[in-house]
């Protein structure tokens, strides 16, 4: 039987060549915590299509709450950091933090995170506050910059076969206020 891992998800793009890697080694849940995401069509939009996702290849798929109230609350005062800045450090401590503790309320053997494949994320930032929660709550974060070896070309490509929706933004507001140049791909 493989080990129980728990996998924070942002979006369909940026899952589904983290969950087809993951799913080799680990039963995966998907969990779609995202109180980030502005406005709230462009959350339902997202969570949405990794549900219909998960669903079609058989992952189970859970919700965390969308208390943006909480996220605004802790962001306070970071509105005008640039993207892999403070701000950035705040809005991975929450989602990835929530990650952790429910991994670790509901035995699982490991949690992971999707958010290395994107170019626009700095591995690093995500690896230290990873490693930071995992020695807190006790439980195996799974580590990994899934943008490596082709990861973010290969998921864009997986992407485009399954006709996912893609966003050009991170998914908070102010990365929305701040639209990066152009791209042809998802994030």
């Amino acid at each position: 039987m493989k080990p129980k891992l728990l996998l924070h998800s942002c979006c369909a793009p940026c899952s589904i060549y983290v969950l087809q890697r993951l799913a080799e080694k680990f039963e995966v849940t998907v969990y779609f915590y995202d109180p980030n995401i502005h406005p709230r069509q462009e959350y339902i939009k997202r969570r949405d299509e990794i549900q219909k996702y998960a669903k079609k290849v058989g992952f189970p798929f859970e919700e965390g709450e969308y208390n943006t109230y909480h996220w605004f609350k802790k962001t306070t005062g970071l509105e005008k950091e640039k993207e892999k800045g403070k701000r950035c450090n705040v809005c991975f401590g929450i989602r990835l933090g929530s990650t952790a503790q429910k991994a670790k309320d509901e035995g699982y053997d490991a949690w992971a995170s999707v958010l290395s494949i994107s170019p626009h994320k700095d591995h690093k930032q995500i690896s230290f506050i990873g490693g930071k929660l995992a020695a807190i709550h006790c439980i195996n974060f799974i580590d990994r910059d899934w943008k490596k070896r082709d990861g973010f070309k290969i998921a864009n490509e997986m992407s485009k076969k399954e006709k996912f929706y893609r966003q050009d933004y991170c998914g908070c507001i102010y990365s929305k206020e701040r639209p990066r140049k152009k791209t042809t791909h998802a994030i």
